[in-house]
């Protein structure tokens, strides 16, 4: 078997020990006599797995008990109309646009109430992150909305925004569990899985449980109600069952690698390796303000979209997979999510060196 280093931004590289693990009791779960994927949401078997991975995540993030966690479908785009529904009490809400999907959600929000651009870094192709120190937050708000990291455009909030005493809601769906982060600091963090945790298809939501109210907007679907999945434990309907199982497993895996203290002391030493070859490089070049680059998600261009291209095929030969740019930016983007091992960044770094060599003479 041979497997290539993935770079995609999602859905991603998984640990492989998850993985073969995965794969063993693919038949047979623990003696069951059937697969996961077979098994009822009803049965002890998977209510146990589900405990078990809320347990687990409750323990990685130190999530406290006033907080709920909720597993989810419908992706990080259902969240972008979920959020609102569930949270603009005053229908009104302040939201910072850093990108793609941050743009996304401000555009569906705008559907139920008034929604506030309140800073966006769009004048420099959301290459930067912009001061949030003191914006003009609504009176009124009823949260201020981030995209924690911008998956397409390589960027990240190092500092959380002052929602001067207004709730923070987060989409961290590209850097959920890749650093310790301070759970109280939000009213709302949702991440799909398909990036850092699991299987597309899996949302995981962490609120704070005033938010979670019977007083949504008018019309609201049962089903895009958190009150709904909160008070059904996740069971409301039949949850993604095979992608909370391996979810659970990526818990049990960060777990055993020390934890997310461990994760973002890898993450940054993967990052280092390839910003540092970026920044002294005579042909690629990085897209983003120093300050504000992500650690998981890293574009990169040649400034010639013919190499580009030629950069794109030639890694994909070296066993180099999904470094193409996003469609709606170009270029190159490597991702390099918790799983990704270093000797995957060291073997593109190294790539990277050897193409600049024999095509970026006179760069």
């Amino acid at each position: 078997m041979s497997r290539v280093y993935n770079f995609s931004a999602g859905p991603a590289v998984m640990p492989e020990e998850v993985l073969r693990e995965a794969s063993e009791e693919m038949m047979d779960y623990r003696g069951c006599g059937m697969s996961v994927m077979e098994m009822s949401h009803r049965s002890k078997d998977f209510q146990d797995i589900l405990k078990e991975a809320e347990q687990d995540l409750r323990d990685l993030m130190e999530i406290p008990d006033n907080y709920k966690v909720l597993f989810i479908q419908g992706g990080g785009h259902m969240q972008f109309a979920m959020v609102p529904m569930n949270l603009m009490k005053n229908r009104v809400a302040d939201y910072i646009i850093t990108g793609q999907w941050a743009k996304k959600a401000h555009k569906e929000a705008g559907m139920y109430g008034q929604a506030n651009a309140v800073a966006s870094s769009a004048d420099k192709t959301f290459s930067y992150i912009p001061d949030c120190s003191d914006l003009p937050i609504s009176e009124n708000a009823d949260y201020v909305y981030i995209c924690e990291n911008n998956t397409i455009y390589g960027t990240k909030f190092w500092t959380l925004p002052n929602t001067k005493g207004k709730d923070l809601v987060a989409d961290q769906s590209s850097c959920f569990l890749s650093e310790p982060v301070d759970v109280t600091k939000y009213g709302l963090i949702f991440a799909g899985a398909q990036k850092n945790v699991g299987p597309a298809g899996t949302v995981i939501a962490i609120i704070r449980e005033d938010l979670i109210r019977e007083d949504v907007l008018d019309g609201t679907p049962t089903m895009l109600r958190y009150k709904t999945h909160a008070d059904a434990g996740s069971l409301y309907n039949t949850p993604p069952t095979y992608g909370i199982y391996i979810c659970g497993k990526v818990f049990k895996w960060l777990k055993e690698m020390g934890g997310l203290e461990e994760m973002k002391k890898r993450n940054e030493k993967k990052a280092k390796l390839l910003y540092d070859f970026l920044d002294q490089s005579r042909l690629f070049k990085g897209t983003v303000e120093k300050k504000d680059r992500s650690l998981m998600n890293v574009p990169f261009i040649t400034g010639n979209e013919e190499m580009d291209a030629l950069f794109v095929k030639e890694s994909k030969a070296a066993g180099l997979e999904n470094l193409k740019g996003h469609r709606t930016v170009g270029g190159m983007r490597a991702s390099i999510y918790n799983a990704m091992p270093m000797e995957g960044v060291e073997k593109l770094v190294a790539f990277m060196d050897e193409f600049e060599k024999k095509w970026g003479q006179g760069k």
